[in-house]
């Protein structure tokens, strides 16, 4: 199976040539105690045996400068690809998307909220923004949204108005699984199946999620498959934010969907994001 990682982060140990910024205004503390440069960042996937990544800029601790997501993942451009974060309110966002797509990158992401501040969905359905959706449109890009249950409307809307952009829901937008099968307080995530352009990424929140309470891995994610399709479904690490080496990481999501059948899991765990991300099967 060829693996690929789509949410893994990296982090410089030249603070002078990159120096931290962090959306907010609030660093993140796992930059600071778990950070990871591309160089580790590859050796941690030739130790874990993951072929390729579309690597996740850090806001929390760079903000809109997305240099050294970039810089790091065009020293490995047969190995990675960057996804970056812009300012969606800008006046010129769709010049400054168009600029960095230049320089390489692949993707985009907005941080409404999570480890350094709570959710806030009010950016997605601002007006303003729409000009960025338009050139991601245009430059055939996906976006990344990294939001609660409470952003899902505003996702909804934005698959809707932009339907040739995909998007793609951060830790599968975070649903409530505590409840167990029928899964009921996820329900609103659930909605969101007839959007052929929403995608999910289950990374290790959802596979820790589904070992508590009533919750269980054999029950849950066959119920997401049947709703989103294999097709629609990615596989991250959220390596090294998540504690453990990338191997038990990949080990851990390897487990949890043991329960899948292997045409569901080789989409999981590498075709869907060469969907997402087409420089990945290259």
């Amino acid at each position: 199976m060829n693996i690929i990682d789509i949410h893994p982060h990296i982090i410089s140990d030249d603070e002078k040539r990159y120096p931290p910024a962090p959306l907010f205004g609030k660093r993140s503390d796992w930059s600071q105690e778990r950070p990871n440069t591309v160089e580790a960042l590859i050796a941690a996937m030739d130790e874990a045996g993951v072929a390729k990544a579309a690597v996740v800029h850090s806001s929390t601790t760079y903000g809109f400068d997305n240099s050294y997501v970039v810089d790091g993942c065009n020293q490995y451009k047969d190995r990675l690809i960057a996804v970056g974060s812009v300012d969606m309110l800008d006046d010129d966002v769709a010049s400054v998307i168009k600029g960095w797509a230049d320089k390489g990158l692949a993707g985009l992401r907005i941080f409404t909220g999570g480890s350094t501040k709570d959710f806030d969905p009010s950016e997605l359905d601002n007006p303003k923004s729409f000009k960025a959706w338009e050139m991601l449109a245009e430059l055939k890009l996906p976006m990344c949204i990294q939001t609660g249950p409470v952003g899902l409307p505003q996702v909804r809307m934005l698959a809707e108005k932009f339907p040739t952009v995909n998007i793609i829901l951060d830790h599968l937008a975070r649903p409530d699984v505590l409840d167990g099968p029928p899964y009921a307080n996820a329900a609103s995530l659930f909605e969101l199946r007839d959007l052929p352009n929403v995608y999910m990424k289950l990374t290790p929140r959802i596979f820790g999620d589904v070992k508590k309470e009533k919750a269980s891995a054999e029950t849950f994610f066959p119920r997401v498959v049947e709703a989103f399709g294999a097709q629609r479904l990615a596989w991250g690490s959220n390596f090294p934010t998540s504690t453990g080496t990338l191997s038990e990481i990949l080990a851990t999501a390897q487990e949890g969907l043991a329960c899948l059948s292997a045409e569901d899991r080789e989409w999981i765990f590498g075709k869907t994001a060469q969907t997402l991300y087409p420089a990945l099967s290259q």
